[in-house]
């Protein structure tokens, strides 16, 4: 109790707030106990409640978004919308994707101009940029020199070039990229990669 109204008096004298001795701040952190364990059993229950209407399979009409502030006390629920979906023209068609979505890429063994080729048999875009995480994989700014020796060598291994590290042996990787329309050069915008890098 010492460690947290030292730490607080030192935020009230920072924030020119009026600082508190032993007994006000126990006065305050007992009152502040049983309102998080109130709110979180609140919360909790809430959550229960839509798990099950998950498992159930229900509609998304049945789900409800809940709004609670226990000092007033308001209880609000409203139904959550559909997810926001982005367009893209891909082959002359447009597709719509939300941030739930994914393109799947069956990359066991694949190199990298294989994936690049892939991408633009698939769905008629150039690869500009390709990511892991913060790590860029491809990139057509990089000199010609490191395209082109990256360009044989599996995806898994230039990652692991780029990073510098191991990858985990994980069945998928989530990759990012940003691509051009191969007629027009316009920007898509397509979702993230899943890429698979081993079966099983």
């Amino acid at each position: 109790m010492a460690v947290v109204m030292a730490v607080s008096n030192l935020r009230a004298r920072n924030y020119k707030i009026p600082e508190a001795d032993m007994h006000a701040s126990r006065q305050i952190a007992g009152k502040i106990i049983p309102a998080i364990a109130t709110t979180t059993a609140m919360v909790t229950g809430l959550i229960s409640l839509e798990m099950f209407k998950v498992l159930q399979k229900k509609p998304l009409e049945a789900y409800k978004n809940g709004f609670a502030n226990l000092a007033i006390p308001v209880f609000a629920f409203s139904e959550p919308g559909p997810p926001e979906k982005t367009k893209a023209m891909i082959k002359g068609e447009e597709k719509a994707f939300t941030a739930w979505d994914f393109l799947q890429v069956d990359g066991t063994g694949m190199t990298l101009k294989g994936l690049i080729d892939y991408m633009e048999d698939e769905y008629g875009v150039e690869v500009q940029m390709l990511s892991y995480g913060q790590a860029i994989v491809h990139s057509f700014m990089s000199s010609a020199k490191k395209r082109k020796e990256r360009m044989p060598l599996p995806v898994k291994d230039v990652i692991e070039l780029v990073t510098k590290t191991e990858l985990p042996p994980l069945k998928y990787i989530t990759l990012a990229a940003m691509c051009g329309d191969l007629d027009t050069g316009d920007e898509v915008d397509l979702p993230p990669l899943r890429f698979r890098l081993r079966q099983g």
